[in-house]
């Protein structure tokens, strides 16, 4: 089992840092190359760029909580949970209509 991970190509786990403007601020985010992968193909999907698409969850992400989680993460989770949709023909579903699909999850319940 474990071959399938460990043989991987080492250039998708290797990270990349890219400047993305952000409500006018200019800011880096690192992430695994793999991760820019499925970024890009998010934003393909919607007929954006892939720093268009960045900006848009960041404004969303922010008008939405208080706090302000790691985006990094954030970004990760977000490629996670689009990699675990079922597949969809791309012609008839963009990623708009996904959104119930992406946006509703509850945080998970802490047990102590």
């Amino acid at each position: 089992m474990c071959y399938v991970y460990v043989h991987a190509d080492p250039i998708q786990y290797e990270a990349r840092t890219r400047s993305i403007r952000i409500s006018n601020v200019v800011t880096t985010i690192r992430l695994e190359n793999l991760f820019w992968d499925v970024l890009a193909e998010i934003a393909s999907r919607e007929g954006r760029t892939t720093n268009q698409m960045i900006a848009t969850l960041h404004q969303e992400l922010t008008a939405l909580r208080e706090d302000n989680p790691n985006f990094t993460s954030f970004l990760r989770v977000c490629c996670l949970r689009y990699l675990s949709l079922p597949r969809v023909d791309e012609s008839s579903q963009s990623l708009a209509s996904l959104r119930t699909t992406l946006l509703p999850a509850p945080p998970p319940a802490l047990s102590h």
